[in-house]
C-alpha cells in the first residue's frame, strides 16, 4: 500500500510545486513507482513535468466529481517511474462544486483507495490555501510535508497550517502525521536565512529536515523545459538536494519500520 504525501502551504511562492516535482522523481530515481496528483488548479505540477493540458483530457478534477476513475485519469511522464494525474483550469470550480456533494472531504481518499496499492509513493501538489481541495488532499494522505521559505514571516505563516492538520487530526483523519519541515530558497550567505533557520528548528525540532533546497537558478529554469531538475542538470545544487532529500525521507521509513 503506497504512502500518500500532500505537500502544503497556504503561502504561494515558497517551492511548493518545485518540492512536488523534484521530490517525486528523486523518490522515482530509487526504482520506485510514484503518483504525482496536481491538486493545484493552477497545474503547475502537469506542466512542470511536460505534460500538455489537452482538451477532453481527463483530470483529478473529473476524479473527485466521479465522471472519471482515478485510475482512467493517470498519464505517464518521461521520467522513468513517475506517473501524473493532471489538473486543468477545470479545477477552479472544484471547491464550489464540492461544497454538497455526499463525503465531500472523502472524495480525493474514496479515489485513492482504489490505486493505492499500485505505488509506492503517492506526493499531492496542494493549492496555496486552506479550502476544500486542501482538506481533500490532507484527509487523504498520510502525512505533511511542509515546505516553509527561510524569510521572515515564516513562522508566522505555518502556524495556520499546523492548526488545521490539528483540527483534521481531530475530526476527519485521525492518523496524519507531519512528515516534517523544508527549508526552501535557503541562502547561507545571508543572516537573515540563518536565523529564520535556527527559529525553525528551535520551534520544531526534529521534524524540520536536516537537507536543505538551496536558492537555485537551475531549479527555477527546469520546470518551463517540463523536467524535473534530475532530468535537467543532475549535477546541480538542486539536484544534488532533492536527491538527499528523498533519502532522508526513505530513511526515516525504514528506521520507524512504516515504509509501504
Amino acid at each position: 500500500m503506497g504512502k500518500v504525501i500532500a505537500i502544503a502551504n497556504q503561502k504561494g511562492g515558497v517551492g511548493k510545486t518545485t518540492t512536488a516535482i523534484n521530490l517525486a522523481a528523486s523518490l522515482a530515481s530509487n526504482d520506485l513507482k510514484i503518483l504525482l496528483i496536481d491538486m493545484d488548479p493552477q497545474g503547475n505540477c502537469t506542466t512542470g513535468v511536460g505534460i500538455a493540458k489537452e482538451p477532453g483530457m481527463p483530470t483529478i478534477y473529473d476524479a473527485l466529481m466521479g465522471a472519471h476513475s482515478l485510475a482512467e485519469t493517470i498519464v505517464s511522464t518521461e521520467f522513468d517511474g513517475l506517473q501524473l494525474v493532471p489538473a486543468d483550469k477545470n479545477l477552479v470550480a472544484g471547491n464550489l462544486d464540492l461544497v454538497d456533494m455526499d463525503r465531500r472531504e472523502f472524495r480525493l481518499r474514496d479515489a485513492l483507495d482504489t490505486i493505492k496499492a499500485d505505488f509506492h509513493y503517492i506526493l499531492i501538489d496542494c493549492p496555496p490555501a486552506l479550502d476544500l481541495l486542501t482538506v481533500n488532499s490532507m484527509v487523504a494522505a498520510d502525512s505533511v510535508l511542509v515546505p516553509i521559505q527561510c524569510e521572515f514571516f515564516a513562522l508566522e505563516g505555518i502556524s495556520q497550517l499546523i492548526d488545521t492538520v490539528e483540527r483534521l487530526r481531530e475530526s476527519l483523519q485521525p492518523n496524519l502525521k507531519l512528515e516534517g519541515v523544508l527549508l526552501t530558497m535557503y541562502d547561507e550567505r545571508t543572516n537573515l536565512t540563518r536565523q529564520v533557520a535556527k527559529d525553525l528548528r528551535d520551534f520544531f525540532k526534529e521534524e524540520v529536515f536536516q537537507t536543505v533546497i538551496p536558492r537555485s537558478i537551475r531549479l527555477a529554469e527546469a520546470p518551463s523545459f517540463g523536467k524535473p531538475i534530475l532530468s535537467y542538470d543532475v549535477s546541480s545544487r538542486g539536484a544534488e538536494s532533492y536527491i538527499k532529500l528523498a533519502k532522508e525521507i526513505l530513511g526515516h521509513e525504514q528506521r520507524t519500520g512504516s515504509a509501504a
